[in-house]
């Protein structure tokens, strides 16, 4: 399984949940959320459980 396919799997809205959490503990920029998986949030693209996010299920 690839990151996106995971990404998926986990759900895109949990995933930039735990990047805030884990960038707002330790400061470090390659931890923030990136833009594009935020944008596919907001659309309601969260993975699996929407049937659509990187992929289309």
């Amino acid at each position: 399984m690839g990151p996106f396919a995971l990404l998926d799997l986990v759900g895109l809205d949990t995933s930039v949940a735990i990047l805030e959490a884990l960038h707002a503990e330790f400061k470090s920029p390659t931890l923030e959320p990136r833009p594009m998986l935020k944008e596919l949030v907001e659309q309601g693209k969260l993975g699996r459980k929407s049937k659509q996010g990187f992929y289309s299920y």
